[in-house]
């Protein structure tokens, strides 16, 4: 699977989950959605993500990244 598909899927569960646990405990819970928020803005500007780094450790590769195995 395509790892930016992975981090949409993430970034939206995490929204999805943060705004269940305001609705059902505390409202301090939105802060999550602002964090996820602000680190896909940043995303936009810069280019890199914090979550990306984590995917690539875990051994998933967006479309266009060499193989590095490969020699």
């Amino acid at each position: 699977m395509d790892m930016n598909r992975i981090l949409r899927g993430i970034a939206g569960g995490m929204v999805l989950l943060s705004l269940l646990l305001a609705v059902v405990f505390s409202w301090w819970w939105l802060l999550l959605t602002l964090f996820v928020g602000a680190n896909l803005l940043q995303s936009a500007f810069s280019g890199t993500c914090p979550m990306m780094k984590v995917l690539r450790m875990m051994g998933f590769r967006a479309v266009g990244d060499e193989d590095t195995a490969r020699t």
